[in-house]
């Protein structure tokens, strides 16, 4: 029988009877002395049960008085806590910039803690999964916890926000609405007062975030939704406009098997081409998608779509080969 298997029926049987002698836990378990005793210290010491050994008549007494003993996901099966670490594991990966860790470790430990049997280890989790991150940008962990803590509160923020474009400052009274965790960055998802509008922002792009005392302006999930998850990636507004992309065979196989969008359509062509259907608001990641597939993806429509990916590969043409000023390199 698995440890923690065993930590959940003696936690059964003192629940159930509030003490159990020495020799009968040996018994039920055809364990030893010291066995019984290993476990009992693990589960006082390590898991925060309250049991002690009553010497004098040789029992173990639930101190507990009542389902206090009973504490929140410790009594996991060791395939449980394996998954929890996994997942601990992924998140602790995905937090690239480090502004979760204050709040992972503790769980780490515990989970270590609980971790008593089965045929993986954390150590081994940690040594056979890999993730590797994109291009994540660093969060001051301060503005994330702010962020989050009014998120959770329902309160209004006060952020100073410096634009990527522009790299102009500007002070923002905003309802945050919801965290978004993509492409390996964070966003928030708020109502800002100043603009009277939903807006994305880049957290990592916030220089500093004051949390109001006024209560948050709450927007319904369905216009979130609407103005947000209509558009394409980060970039949402409520101006719609369906892109239809070809690929060529090569990358069909590829293409077919991806999420654009929530939304897309999709359709194998008879000649083995793959076309793609899908809305997206602004352009600029789109754009990049495109472009990523560079000869493989043509954009049959709208026009001014297609248009502007034309427009970006003469200027980078150009860059390359010197058509803009007559050159033959790059300059």
């Amino acid at each position: 029988m698995a440890r923690t298997e065993r930590y959940q029926q003696i936690r059964s049987l003192l629940m159930a009877r509030r003490s159990v002698s020495l020799r009968e836990l040996m018994a039920h378990f055809e364990v030893s002395r010291s066995t019984i005793f290993r476990d009992m210290t693990f589960l006082r010491e390590r898991l925060g049960m309250p049991v002690e050994l009553d010497r004098e008549i040789g029992a173990y007494r639930l101190l507990a008085a009542d389902n206090s003993a009973e504490l929140p996901g410790i009594w996991l099966s060791a395939d449980e806590i394996h998954a929890l670490l996994s997942m601990q594991y992924l998140l602790e990966n995905i937090d690239t910039s480090g502004i979760l860790s204050g709040q992972l470790q503790p769980m780490r430990q515990r989970l270590l803690d609980m971790l008593g049997a089965g045929s993986h280890t954390a150590e081994e989790i940690a040594r056979r999964i890999r993730i590797i991150a994109a291009a994540p940008r660093r969060c001051q962990a301060e503005n994330f916890q702010t962020v989050a803590d009014a998120l959770l509160a329902r309160r209004r923020l006060e952020i100073r926000y410096r634009a990527r474009v522009s790299s102009a400052t500007t002070t923002r009274e905003v309802s945050p609405q919801r965290l978004t965790h993509y492409r390996d960055n964070w966003y928030l998802d708020a109502w800002c007062h100043t603009r009277q509008a939903l807006r994305s922002f880049a957290v990592d792009a916030i220089d500093k975030a004051k949390p109001l005392t006024t209560a948050a302006q709450d927007i319904a999930d369905s216009e979130l939704d609407r103005q947000l998850a209509a558009g394409y990636g980060i970039f949402a507004g409520s101006d719609v406009h369906w892109a239809r992309l070809r690929f060529s065979a090569m990358r069909a196989r590829w293409v077919a098997g991806e999420q654009w969008h929530p939304q897309q359509q999709g359709q194998l062509l008879p000649d083995g081409r793959y076309e793609l259907r899908l809305p997206y608001s602004a352009d600029p990641e789109l754009l990049m998608d495109i472009l990523k597939y560079g000869p493989d993806c043509e954009v049959l429509e709208p026009e001014a779509l297609r248009q502007r990916v034309i427009g970006l590969l003469e200027e980078a043409r150009a860059k390359y080969w010197g058509v803009a000023d007559g050159e033959t390199g790059g300059g």
